[in-house]
Parts: C-alpha cells; structure tokens; sequence
C-alpha cells in the first residue's frame, strides 16, 4: 500500500478553535517535526509503516509455504536462546537460535518426513532464555497468540496456535456510524451464573440484547491476556493473546463476525501504558533484563500500578506496539481501540500526585514525555489511514488540548476522549447533596465543559464504579431495597419511586448533553442489583459477584425490565433524531429553584424537571424552529416505571413569542421529577 506524504501541520483551525493555544505553537510544531521524522525513518529502515506494522507476520512463530517453521525473538539482553517444549521432551538446549543483528535470533524447523509441521497445533512451548551469568531463564514468547493456565498453578503456557481450519470472517465491518452508542462489556462476567462465561456465550446470549438495547458499538474489556483476573484486565501479560479464560481464538473472532452481522462495530479496550511485572509469563525481564522492553531502573516501574513501563523511545517497542494493533485489526477484524491509561502515557510524572487545574502550562514543557505523544500520532496516523473507519477512544484525564483533533491539525489523532468528569460529578451530587439542594448550573457546566472541535464519549457512571467498594447509581439512588422492592406487582416506595425516576433522568440528560457519543458499562442499563467483585484471597476465590444478572430483566414484574425498556428507547429515539452526531445544546433555561433545565439540539426541544415534589402547569420553553411538537420520549411513562401523567398524543405549538434568545417558545406541562423529549412533527429528521 502506498504511503502518502505527510505535510502540515496546519495549525490554524486549532488556533481558531482556541486561540489561548497560539503561545504554544512551537510546541505543535516540534511535535509534528518529530513525527514526520519518524514517518521517514520507517519508511528508510523498514519500507513504510505498513510493513512495520505487520511484524507480527515474521515474529514469533510462522508456518512457512512448506509447513516448515520460522521462530525469531528479539532478546538484546541474552547470551543464548533455545526452543524447549512437547515437541522435544522439553530439552531445553537441543534447539538452539541462531544471534543475528540488532538483538535479533532465529530459528528454523524443517517438516516433518510427512510434510507435517515439526510442532503440531496446541503443543506447549517455551523459548528457554540463557543470560550473559549462566542463569537459564524459561519465558513465553512476546508475540505467543494463544496462552492457558496451568491446572496446578496461576502461571500460563505458551500454546502454539495454528489450526488447519482457522476460522474464516463472513461479514464486513460495518461502517463508523454518526452517533456512536457504546455497550461496555467483561466477556468473563456477562452471564449470570457464577463462572468465567464464554466468547460463545456472549455471541449467543448477550449480542442479541446490546442489539435490541440500540448500541452500534462494543468496547470489549479483558481480552489481551491477563493471569490475573481480578486486574480487570489490566495487568496485561501476552499483548497478542486473546484471553483463553473466555475460550479459542477462532470462538473469539466468530463473536466479532456475529456482531459485524449486526451492524455492530467491535472495539479492543487495549492496554499499552504500561504491562504485568509477571516475568515466566509476562514482558517482564524477557531477556533477563530489567529494559529491553521496559524503560531501565526506577523510570521503568509504575509506583502506583506495580507494574512496567514501555520504552516508547526503542525502535523494537514501537514496532512490538504498532504490530500488536495491526494484529488485532487484522486476525480478530476489530474496528479500533480504547486506549488504556492515556494520562500516565503522555507524562513522565504518570499524572501520579498531580492534579490538572486547566492551565496549559500543564500540557508542554518537560513534563510531557514527547517520545510517547509522538507514537501515539504515528499509532492514529497509521491506522487511520490503514483503516478509514478506525475508532481510537483516549481515556485521558489531564485535559490534553488537541489529543482528539486530527494529527495534519496539530493533534493525536484520536477520535474520542471519555467525558471522564461526568460520572465523578454525579457520584458527587448523590454522595453530598439533597435533591433540593442540585446545584442546576454546576451541573450543566460539567456535561457542557469540554474543549471545542475535540468529539467526547458521555456517561453517566464508570465501570470503576460498579466495583466492589464503590456504588452505581443505581445502588447510590436505591441501595438495599433493590433486594427487596424492585417487584411492579406492589406500589413503589418513595426510594424506589425516587431511584427510578432519577436513574432515567441522569442517563437521559448526560446522553443527551454531554458529548459527541455515549457510553453504558453492560447491567447499568437496567440498575443492576449488584457490585461488582472478582474471585480473590479477600472473598475466598468467590465468583459470586463477578456476574451480570441479565435474568432479571426477563422477569416481567420486576422494575428491572423498566428500566432496560427506557435505555433502549433512549437509544432508538437517538438514533431517529441523531443528537449526538449534531451540533452541542444551546441551554435556554437552567433555573435553580425549579430545578428545570431545557436545552434544543438537533432542532429537537429536552425539558428536565428535577424537582422532588414540584409540577409546572404551563411552563413556557424556549424553541429555535416553529412548528408542531409531539413528546417522542417520557421518563414518567408507566412503561418505564414513571406515573403516566402526560397524554402522548398532546400536540404543542409554538408562538412567535421570543424567550431566553430563541425566537420561539410553547408552553408545556412539566410533572416532577420527569424529562421529556419534544420533537418537531413539521422537519424531517433523516441526518
């Protein structure tokens, strides 16, 4: 593939967007130089990116035209290699690499007389590491594709995958849609027995509701190997395995076809800020180093995480990271990434001990650490351009101006960032205040305050929050008596009355005004009963909790399935009225003592009444295009668990009675603690 010429930046739009970023435009500058130079490097060393990125395609281990097989490790820190394994009654020296250049080794197995490979698919492998002391070291491949637990420890195996019938895709990946509504999902939790559930499982039980729910996107969690499960998958061990907790590769890449087959796009949360310190089945000391892949001494270990930090710096890590993301494209035909712990790979300090006030100091200088940031424009500038309707989503929480802008403009290149102040602030307000006391314009300040011409992923809670030690919003709105008074069968008492009401309300208004996508962690959606907690030493290896109870929203009495009514109807009016997809809302009334708050985006009119006791008759509103409005969503509709005291078919015009600078403005009646969203009957919608 051609590799087209990189010119720019063309600083002006971002200039224009902020123009308080101008005394910094050396900084732009310079980073983009840097980036252009290592477009340049690779295209001069290794023949562009491209082929670069596909190193995974002479790493590790590959099955040659002839089933001979190509081993080649990069291990600049050994005196000597060799291959143990079933194959050879894991002799751990008769099988020696051949030391080439560059830190490089080798090593080639002729087929069998039969024309067979010489290592049959899954035999059990190790690369047998010997160090410049003697010490005899046995690793797993950096590139291995496939790793099991052993039985009698938590130590993992290097498996060679290799399958005479390797599953073959069947659907094309669907196109990047306009409004991205994302389903956050654990492969490992999604069922509700208490056991490590399947990739098939999954496929089978769970798609077909993040369907029906209106999501076009999946964000998978767990799925680079990790020997520890209760990291969440964050302890990542072998970058280039999918997770065999879950099951086989091919039961992983027929998930992501049945999902395609859905029109639904498939992201990687992917985790290349840092790795497990583990080192017999971990990048940890690969070659009996503390570098190689890892910044040497103190600069390498995260004080806080535990574990190691990659040297973005080295050529062999760049080519390691860009390749482990090509892998994924292309093997598992994932439609993009989720990156991991952005904050702490854009900084030297890690963000550890540092709180971001705003101020763009903050941003430049030597606290930035260039040789990251750079990689990370070449990592969105190449699968960008590789791949047109790649996803990148940064989880960054400094603030970093230009991290979602295009690279040619200055930028990373990512296309979202997570609104990651969002679901804090709604923790905070239901930990510290009234429903009396809700600050309205706090509120609409923090699902508004985010940077111009940078897309955002909105939330209304965080997987974080669903541990173990924390509380969903459900739990913080509900708590006990979601054991014991969820049943529709019986009148709800006031806390539940008033956690279904506002459980709709605060996903409503944060899908609706806080950014350019949305994102739901799986069982949020209904007010799932329960933390999250993996098996550990503190709750005796328990699987009890590490489970979604999806059960519940099959039992028709109960307010579960209420609340799963009212997430889906949200996503599907979304997807008619594209508000995400539209310009941001332009706020007309916030009003503190009404705890009201009305906003127009996408000519479609959101009325918010968060009163606890107060109704409004004729509450006049603010409109942009005149016309006839009609309700299209209503959280107090009995369906969703609400009182039903609205008439759907009630027809709202507007008057050339200009109000709060819009030209317009109607009258509505406004029950508490209900929002509704008013669409115009005289526009076609179609975006």
């Amino acid at each position: 593939m051609a590799e087209p010429n990189i010119v720019g930046p063309t600083l002006n739009s971002l200039f224009e967007t902020d123009p308080q970023l101008k005394p910094f435009e050396s900084d732009f500058q310079r980073r983009y130089s840097l980036f252009q130079r290592r477009l340049v490097e690779l295209e001069e060393a290794e023949g562009g990116f491209d082929q670069f990125s596909r190193s995974y395609q002479t790493f590790g281990v590959q099955r040659q035209a002839n089933n001979g097989l190509l081993f080649k490790e990069w291990a600049p820190g050994a005196a000597a290699l060799f291959l143990t394994g079933d194959f050879n009654d894991w002799n751990n020296v008769s099988h020696p690499y051949e030391k080439k250049e560059h830190g490089k080794w080798e090593l080639y197995l002729p087929p069998k007389k039969d024309k067979s490979p010489a290592i049959p698919h899954e035999s059990k492998l190790k690369v047998v590491v010997q160090t410049p002391g003697g010490e005899r070291l046995y690793r797993i491949s950096p590139w291995a594709k496939y790793v099991t637990k052993r039985l009698d420890s938590n130590t993992y195996d290097w498996v060679h995958w290799d399958p005479l019938q390797p599953y073959l895709h069947k659907h094309p990946r669907p196109k990047k849609p306009e409004s991205l509504r994302i389903y956050e999902a654990h492969v490992g939790i999604a069922s509700p027995e208490g056991k490590i559930a399947s990739y098939t499982n999954f496929m089978v039980n769970v798609l077909p509701r993040i369907k029906d729910l209106g999501y076009n996107c999946i964000q998978l969690m767990a799925v680079m190997e990790h020997a520890y499960y209760a990291s969440f998958g964050y302890q990542v061990t072998n970058f280039f395995a999918a997770s065999s907790r879950f099951g086989t590769p091919e039961e992983l890449k027929r998930l992501i076809d049945e999902a395609h087959s859905m029109g639904i796009m498939v992201l990687l949360d992917v985790v290349h800020s840092h790795a497990s310190s583990n080192t017999e089945d971990g990048l940890n000391m690969f070659d009996g180093t503390d570098a190689c892949f890892f910044h040497a001494g103190p600069r390498g270990d995260h004080t806080v995480w535990g574990s190691r930090l990659f040297n973005y710096a080295s050529w062999e890590v760049k080519r390691f990271l860009l390749s482990n993301l090509r892998w994924w494209m292309e093997e598992y035909r994932f439609d993009g990434f989720r990156f991991d712990g952005i904050t702490s790979m854009l900084y030297h300090h890690h963000g550890i001990g540092v709180s971001f006030t705003g101020k763009l100091s903050e941003y430049f200088g030597m606290q930035v650490d260039e040789d990251c940031l750079v990689h990370l424009m070449v990592t969105n500038h190449i699968l960008h351009t590789l791949y047109p309707d790649c996803i990148t989503v940064a989880e960054d929480v400094s603030g970093m101006p230009g991290l979602c802008r295009a690279v040619t403009e200055g930028g990373c290149g990512f296309d979202y960032r997570l609104a990651m102040a969002i679901p804090d602030k709604w923790i905070q307000i239901l930990k510290e205040y009234r429903d009396e006391d809700w600050d309205i314009s706090d509120i609409i300040k923090t699902l508004t305050n985010r940077r111009h011409g940078e897309a955002s992923i909105t939330y209304a809670e965080s997987h974080d929050q669903a541990l173990v030690g924390d509380k969903s919003l459900a739990f913080w709105l509900m708590d006990k008596e979601m054991y014991t008074n969820m049943s529709a069968l019986v009148p709800m008492t006031p806390v539940i009355d008033r956690g279904i009401q506002l459980h709709k309300m605060i996903r409503l208004l944060t899908h609706t005004l806080g950014g350019e996508a949305y994102l739901n962690f799986m069982g949020n959606e209904f007010g799932h009963p329960e933390w999250l907690d993996f098996p550990r030493k503190g709750n005796d290896e328990s699987y009890l909790y590490a489970r979604r109870q999806y059960n519940l929203v099959d039992i028709e009495h109960l307010r579960y399935r209420q609340l799963y009514a009212f997430d889906r109807d949200m996503n599907h009016t979304e997807d008619k009225y594209g508000w995400l997809a539209s310009e941001r809302g332009i706020v007309t009334t916030k009003h503190q003592a009404d705890k009201v708050i009305v906003f127009e985006r996408a000519s479609v009119i959101f009325i918010f009444n968060f009163h606890p006791t107060q109704s409004y008759n004729n509450y006049r509103v603010a409109v942009g295009p005149p016309g006839k409005y009609k309700i299209k969503l209503d959280t107090d509709d009995r369906q969703y668990g609400g009182h039903g005291r609205l008439e759907h078919n009630t027809e709202f015009f507007t008057e050339p009675v200009p109000f709060h600078d819009r030209p317009n403005s109607m009258q509505v009646y406004i029950p508490c603690r209900t929002a509704l969203v008013l669409a115009n009957e005289e526009i076609d919608y179609c975006y």
